[in-house]
Order: C-alpha cells, then structure tokens, then sequence
C-alpha cells in the first residue's frame, strides 16, 4: 500500500496525476471521462492517483492567463463516485485555507475513511486571507496519523529564489507531513539544489529525510510552455529555446522528463533520499496523454534496471 511505502521510506514510488473534469461537464460526460480514465489507468502499475484540486491563480501574478481558469468538478467527490473501481489509494488535495475547521475534521474524516491521503495546499496568492492556517489545518489531521500518511507541496523554484525550501519541508514534517510532491521539474539543477540544501539541514539538525516525489509533465504545444511558465515552472531558457524550435515538441519533452527522471534517480539514491516520481497528466489531447502514460512504464522500467522498484 501507499502509505506503508511512505511510512517504511521506499524508494521508487510512482503517481499519476489527474484533474477532475469542468464544473460544468454535463453527468453523462463526466461519466464519459471517467470511464476512459480507468481504462487507461487500469493496466498501469502506479502506487496511487494523484487528483488535484483547481484553484484560480491570477491574483499572484499580473501577466495573462495563456488559458482562462474554469472551475473544476471537487476531487474527492469525483474520485469518489466515479474512480471507485480503481482499486488504489487516492491523493486528494485541498486548499485547506478556503475552509473552517469544522469543514475540514468532516472532510478528513470521509478522507480517511476511504483510505486516501490528504495533501493541504496553501493560498493562491499571498493577500489572500486563511480561514484555516496550514498549521491548524494539520493540527485536526493529527488524529488519524496512525492509520494514514500526509503530503505537502515543494516547490524548487521557491527555493532558488527564497532558499530556505529545506526549512519549509523540515517545519512542516514536525506537523506530521511525512511525503512532498513537487511541483513539476523542468530544471534539474533547482531540484538538485533544493535536494542539497535539505541533505545538509537534516544532517545538522539530525532529522530523516522525507520522501521526495517528483513531478514530470510532458509539455505538447508552444501554449502549454508559455502555461508551464505562468505557474511558476522555471524552464532553463536554453532548454525553452530547443523546445519552441522543435518540430515535435511533445516527443522532445518527453525525452526531457526521461533525462531528467534518470538524473534524480541516481541523485537521490546515492544520497539515500527515500524518492518517487508522479507523472502528471492534465491536458486532454490524446497524444498528450498517451504520452504520460509511456512515460510511467518507461520511468518504471528505469526503477527496476536499478533494482529500486519490485
């Protein structure tokens, strides 16, 4: 299960990650979409789904959307009531801040009642105002750690900038986080850096390594790079130039992602660094999606080359 490789400190775990499908969707199309998604994720040998929560980000930056926010359908309900028959642990994530206390004992209640793993996500922009700090937020789930695990989000970006992501991960273990799931690498030094920093902090302060998992997103337009880029991904401007020239930049960003799993792969192992990979599909054009799911067998693949994954 899930939460015994996160709590055992496993190498090799391996995601995927979804959204749930417009508010708007009409029933039968929401069914529709369900269905594919089982069938596609039926045959492949992933530890857990990842289902995202959608939250309108425009307040933390003043350049334009390159695609317009639409509210999405609530993770743990579609995951719920559509994704049963995917007989896997699911990963919901919640933007704790949105809801009061009461809201969210409820939700994790239900949450771990359907052994799920909650991961609380912060604001979406730094004026916006909690209901629920994420120390609260944590403080309610602490009755259930003894029969689920808690993730939280890293983000080696903020690291370069801010340089104190070790700090962030370290505080929030001490709350009971015990798995991080990056926000998608396309820069491998950054990743590495925040890797490093967090080495040295655990050292000194003699403290274990949380489990690292990061995200890989293959990019399949010159529109979906400039989105990349609006989220915060840093793609290195060498890297963005060879992809914007290339004649398939789906296929070449898939190359990307695999070098890049390989780098961290034999980063983290020879640091003994407990790590994953979740492999993130959020696009909804066919190629896009096939093309994360190659990337889960072959990233798989790699795992049991080096003798990381059964």
């Amino acid at each position: 299960m899930f939460s015994n490789k996160i709590k055992s400190k496993e190498s090799g775990i391996l995601l995927y990650g979804i959204t749930p499908p417009k508010s708007h969707t009409e029933p039968e199309r929401v069914q529709e979409i369900a269905e594919k998604t089982l069938l596609r994720l039926q045959g492949l040998n992933i530890d857990a789904l990842v289902v995202y929560d959608v939250q309108d980000e425009s307040a933390r930056t003043d350049e334009e959307r390159p695609f317009p926010f639409i509210t999405a359908l609530d993770p743990f309900e579609f995951a719920t009531q559509h994704l049963q028959a995917l007989s896997i642990p699911k990963i919901i994530y919640r933007p704790a801040s949105k809801f009061t206390q009461e809201e969210l004992a409820m939700w994790l209640e239900d949450v771990v009642a359907h052994d799920f793993s909650p991961v609380f996500v912060g604001v979406p922009s730094p004026d916006f105002q909690p209901v629920t700090s994420l120390p609260e937020a944590y403080q309610i789930w602490n009755k259930h750690q003894d029969n689920s695990v808690i993730g939280a989000v890293t983000i080696p970006e903020r690291h370069a900038v801010l340089n104190d992501e070790d700090i962030r991960i370290i505080d929030k273990m001490t709350h009971g986080v015990s798995f991080f799931i990056s926000q998608c690498v396309f820069n491998i030094d950054y990743a590495k850096n925040m890797i490093d920093a967090l080495e040295t902090t655990c050292k000194v302060q003699n403290h274990p390594f949380p489990t690292l998992i990061f995200t890989l997103t293959a990019c399949g337009s010159k529109r979906t790079l400039r989105f990349m880029e609006w989220l915060g991904i840093h793609i290195p401007d060498t890297l963005k130039e060879e992809l914007m020239a290339s004649e398939n930049i789906l296929e070449r960003s898939v190359e990307v992602c695999l070098h890049i799993a390989e780098e961290l792969i034999h980063y983290c192992s020879t640091k003994n660094i407990p790590f994953g990979f979740n492999i993130e599909s959020v696009a909804i054009k066919k190629d896009e999606i096939e093309a994360s799911i190659a990337m889960v067998n072959q990233i798989e693949e790699m795992l049991k080359n080096q003798g990381i994954r059964k």
